[in-house]
């Protein structure tokens, strides 16, 4: 499914809608580039899983845990130079909490999504028009 968006509000509401439709346990892939508009879209998640905490982009702890239910663990990935290191973080505890996890940048971990993942593309189409694909990965690792 393909959806658009002029705003950050409007980016925040497609992850809020977005956030409504999940289980416990799933991981979301999201992609784009610096300013993209992968934070704001987990805001808007954040805010469906009744986070009340300020959600901000992890690039430099690497990981956010932010309340909710299911609760939100945020991972920005872009300082990581390969799956290796997110291992060593503890990626496989991370999986078996049961929390949703939200992933910026895992294209620098993983070559291919695990089967079941979602996939949120975010392209951006000028300064404030955003094109967000979002589906799921039917191939495994």
């Amino acid at each position: 499914m393909t959806y658009f968006s002029d705003s950050e509000t409007k980016t925040e509401q497609i992850g809020y809608d977005f956030a409504l439709t999940l289980a416990p346990g799933t991981v979301i892939a999201l992609r784009g580039d610096l300013g993209a508009g992968k934070t704001a879209f987990v805001r808007g998640m954040a805010r469906a899983l009744g986070c009340d905490q300020r959600v901000t982009s992890p690039t430099y702890t690497i990981v956010n845990e932010y309340g909710g239910n299911p609760p939100l663990i945020h991972f920005d990935l872009y300082r990581l130079s390969g799956a290796d290191e997110l291992y060593d973080l503890g990626w496989d505890d991370y999986l078996d909490r049961g929390a949703i996890i939200a992933v910026e940048w895992y294209q620098r971990a993983f070559d291919t999504p695990e089967s079941g993942t979602y996939l949120v593309d975010i392209e951006k189409d000028g300064d404030l028009c955003r094109s967000i694909s979002i589906g799921r990965a039917s191939c495994s690792r």
